[in-house]
């Protein structure tokens, strides 16, 4: 199994996007710039040594060597030695919604990004139990099955963006039907369910859903996040507030109703996110160890070997090659001139 023992230094990659851009911008002026003053390959002999070829050449080694920097500084890691770990705890799945509401700011820095800080924080209160992720918006899908490998929850959480689905929508119903799933079906207890969402489009199949669920031994908590207020919504094509055909401005409202019915129909508690999740993550750490826990064990790596020595000497590598690389081209050598006359 490979994973990125630091992926937070992924986000560098970023960068690299940025760097191509200017580097294009760069040589389209310098192409313009040259065809103002005449043909290309006169006026390129004018400028004494100068040369596109290198000048490509030396930004693709520092195009290439931050590439493998990046990734160095990331620590890229294999697993090498795997374990059976035999634990007692609970089956959690985490359902989280990743509309586009999710975006809403009346909870900083958003709704999305605290709903993921809660996961993280819940995670850490975690020892035992196993964990999965699903995600939903329009539809739902299995994003982590059920492990005990905390760091690659934490990897696959870090990905969760409202890109993942482009269907939108909020589908409550279909969430629990798709965490439902993810259990181990001939079990019927030591399941826990919490919904992470703003509930904003009523599921009316949701309740339905939950009281099936419960009867196959799952005991759903629901999160509810944002405020009954609502708030606005960024719109990305305009860079201002989302508005509907009508002009009107988009207002995201915490439907908390719906959320509550769902927990009661799932024998489970409704809690509300605000700025402060601590009190809400001591709480479902609380309720999760009162369930009645079950032996398991699950394979696991226990060490990994790091590979990130080998990007930051490639990096080192290519960096000292261009250093050496000349911007401008040597000038050819000049031929001397024959003093000797022909003879008649």
């Amino acid at each position: 199994m490979l994973r990125f023992q630091h992926s937070e230094y992924l986000w560098g990659l970023v960068l690299l996007v940025l760097m191509l851009l200017v580097f294009l911008g760069v040589s389209a002026w310098k192409r313009r710039s040259i065809k103002k003053m005449g043909d290309p390959a006169l006026v390129e002999e004018m400028f004494s040594g100068y040369s596109r070829r290198l000048f490509t050449l030396k930004f693709l080694l520092v195009f290439i060597a931050f590439f493998f920097g990046v990734i160095g500084l990331a620590n890229l890691q294999k697993g090498s030695r795997m374990e059976k770990i035999t634990r007692k705890g609970v089956d959690v799945v985490v359902a989280l919604d990743v509309s586009r509401s999710m975006l809403a700011s009346d909870i900083k820095p958003d709704r999305l990004t605290r709903a993921k800080q809660l996961v993280s924080k819940l995670m850490d209160k975690m020892e035992n139990d196993r964990i999965g992720l699903v995600v939903f918006a329009g539809n739902a899908y299995l994003q982590m099955p059920l492990t005990v490998d905390y760091s690659a929850a934490r990897m696959y959480l870090n990905t969760v963006t409202p890109d993942m689905i482009p269907s939108q929508g909020t589908a409550i119903a279909e969430a629990i039907r798709v965490s439902n799933e993810a259990y181990n079906q001939k079990e019927r207890k030591h399941k826990a369910m919490i919904i992470i969402s703003d509930g904003e489009d009523h599921d009316e199949n949701a309740i339905k859903e939950a009281r099936a669920a419960f009867d196959q031994g799952v005991a759903i908590s629901t999160i509810g996040i944002g405020s009954p207020s609502g708030a606005t919504l960024p719109d990305p094509e305009t860079g201002g507030v989302k508005k509907d055909r009508e002009g009107n401005v988009v207002i995201s409202k915490l439907n908390e109703e719906e959320l509550k019915s769902i927990a009661a129909a799932g024998k489970g508690i409704y809690q509300h996110l605000d700025n402060n999740n601590d009190e809400v993550v001591n709480t479902l750490a609380a309720k999760i160890d009162s369930m009645e826990q079950k032996e398991f064990g699950e394979n696991i790596f226990t060490d990994y070997n790091s590979y990130f020595q080998y990007f930051l000497v490639v990096c080192c590598v290519l960096i000292a090659i261009e250093f050496f690389v000349p911007e401008t081209r040597r000038p050819k050598a000049e031929q001397p001139e024959d003093t000797l006359k022909p003879v008649a």
